[in-house]
C-alpha cells in the first residue's frame, strides 16, 4: 500500500490524559494540493503529519466528470458530499449522494467515487480513522447495482442527512449524528451541527482528538484561552483532553462537520474559564 497524501510523522503516546499538545488550525485555501487522479484534488485539514492522533480529515475537489478509481483503505473512511453531485460505488453497489449525506466505507472495502456532472465540481469532506491513512488501488471489477439505501446485508452504511435525527446539545444548536459505531464505523464518529445566531456549546473536552470544519457561516473557537475565527471550511483539530468550545457570534447561521477519533460521541463539561483563559487548565504545564 502507498500513503494517500504524502509522508506522515509518528508521535509519542505517553501522558495522554494531561498533555501540552496544541490545536491545529488549517485554512484550506493555504493548504498544499495533492492530485490523486486527473481532476481529483485533495487538501489536508488534519493528519498525523500535523500532530493529530487517530484521525485524518480532508477536502476533496472533483472537477466535472472526474473520478477516483477503485481502491481500499485499512481503516474506516467516511465520505460526506458538501457541494455538487456524487456517485459512490462500493463493490458494485452504486449510490447517489445528496448534500451532507454520509457514506461510511469499512476498512478493506473496495470503492470508487465519481462526479457525474458535466458542468459542476463536487466537493467532499472525507474522514479516516487513522492519522496515517493508506490507499491501495484495486483493479477488480464488479457487476453494477444501483441502490438508494443500505441494509444489514452490506458492509457500508449510508446515512441520509434529511433522515438523521436532530437533537440539541445546547439551546439553539441542532445536531445530527451521521456516522458512529452504531452505524458500523470503527474508531471514528461524527456528524453535522447547526448553530443559530448567538448560540454556543459549553466548555468541554474529549477523550480523543476532534476535527471541526466550518462549512457555513463564521465561528469563534475558544481553546484553552486562545480565540480563533473560522469560516470557509476552515478547520480546527483539538487534541484529546484540551478544553474548547464553539460560538456563533454572528447574525447568520453557522454549521460544522465534526469528527471524533472514537467510536461514539462523548464529552466532559468543564467551567467556562478553562476555555476563555481566565482559569489555567490542569494540563498546561505538563510535558509529553
Amino acid at each position: 500500500m502507498k500513503p494517500d497524501y504524502g509522508p506522515y510523522s509518528s508521535s509519542s503516546k505517553k501522558n495522554e490524559r494531561l498533555m501540552n499538545r496544541t490545536e491545529i488550525v488549517t485554512n484550506p485555501a493555504a493548504a498544499p494540493v495533492v492530485e490523486l487522479s486527473p481532476g481529483v484534488e485533495v487538501r489536508i485539514l488534519a493528519s498525523g503529519a500535523q500532530g493529530a492522533r487517530g484521525v485524518t480529515t480532508a477536502l476533496a475537489n472533483f472537477s466535472p466528470g472526474s473520478s477516483l478509481p477503485s481502491h481500499r483503505h485499512p481503516c474506516s473512511e467516511v465520505i460526506i458530499l458538501l457541494a455538487g453531485s456524487a456517485t459512490v460505488c462500493i463493490e458494485g453497489r452504486c449510490y447517489s449522494l445528496g448534500v451532507c449525506d454520509a457514506m461510511h466505507v469499512p476498512r478493506g472495502t473496495i470503492h470508487s467515487v465519481s462526479n457525474p456532472s458535466a458542468t459542476e465540481q463536487a466537493i467532499f469532506h472525507t474522514s479516516f480513522a487513522s492519522e496515517t491513512p493508506m490507499r491501495e488501488t484495486v483493479t477488480q471489477e464488479f457487476a453494477v447495482e444501483n441502490r438508494t439505501t443500505t441494509d444489514e446485508f452490506v458492509p457500508e452504511t449510508l446515512v441520509r442527512f434529511n433522515e438523521a435525527r436532530v437533537y440539541e446539545l445546547a439551546p439553539k444548536t441542532h445536531f445530527r449524528d451521521l456516522f458512529a459505531k452504531r452505524f458500523g464505523a470503527s474508531g471514528i464518529c461524527g456528524g453535522y451541527g447547526l448553530f443559530e445566531p448567538g448560540s454556543s456549546l459549553p466548555c468541554h473536552f474529549h477523550e480523543y482528538d476532534e476535527s471541526i470544519t466550518i462549512i457555513t457561516g463564521r465561528a469563534v473557537c475558544l481553546v484553552a484561552g486562545i480565540s480563533y475565527q473560522l469560516s470557509d471550511r476552515g478547520t480546527a483539530c483539538i487534541p484529546k483532553a484540551r478544553p474548547h468550545r464553539f460560538l456563533n457570534e454572528s447574525d447568520e447561521p453557522m454549521a460544522m462537520i465534526w469528527v471524533y477519533a472514537g467510536d461514539e460521541p462523548e464529552r466532559t463539561l468543564v467551567e467556562p474559564g478553562w476555555c476563555d483563559g481566565t482559569v489555567v487548565w490542569p494540563g498546561a504545564n505538563e510535558s509529553l
